[in-house]
């Protein structure tokens, strides 16, 4: 009798698959986790205009770089986002824009990156992002020319319509 019990209890559950569903379905958490899934079987489809929308972010971002003014830039990243370059964490955008960035780009004549590339994945209301670059920043001080090769990953979230960066870590090397 108890084998008949738990045969028709698991032929149900196997059937209704809501009662064995993830609390995690339809949350962020979810979203991620199915990227990844989705990544290793090569099933994500491009979603154009969003990539486009994305890419979009990414390229504002980058001119105000090579501008050498970010003012603005806030606009583009989420009022909780963090931020890590070469390994450290800088906190949000807007304390690492006044304490680390805007500081650090007064340093500069120029910046200009070349032999960009962005490689953006879509899954849901999440976009991921890959960027590779290099470039080239000449010091104001002695006009002393660095180059390096770089790269910055980053999530970004739709958010009221719009993709703002949440999470961004770039790092260099010469």
């Amino acid at each position: 009798m108890k084998k008949i019990l738990f045969f028709i209890v698991f032929a149900l559950i196997v059937s209704f698959p809501s009662i064995s569903q993830s609390k995690e379905e339809g949350t962020d958490r979810a979203a991620i986790k199915q990227f990844f899934k989705d990544r290793d079987t090569n099933t994500v489809s491009p979603k154009s205009k969003y990539i486009n929308a994305v890419k979009a972010v990414l390229k504002q971002y980058n001119s105000a770089l090579e501008k050498l003014d970010i003012s603005g830039t806030e606009n583009l990243f989420t009022y909780d986002s963090e931020i890590y370059e070469s390994g450290t964490s800088e906190g949000t955008y807007i304390h690492y824009m006044q304490e680390h960035l805007r500081p650090e780009l007064k340093g500069f004549k120029s910046l200009k990156f070349n032999d960009y590339k962005v490689d953006v994945t879509i899954v849901g209301n999440y976009a991921f992002a890959t960027e590779t670059y290099n470039y080239v920043k000449v010091a104001t001080k002695d006009n002393t020319e660095v180059k390096q090769k770089g790269v910055t990953t980053s999530v970004l979230k739709k958010v009221k319509g719009e993709w703002k960066i949440t999470v961004s870590h770039n790092s260099s090397r010469n």
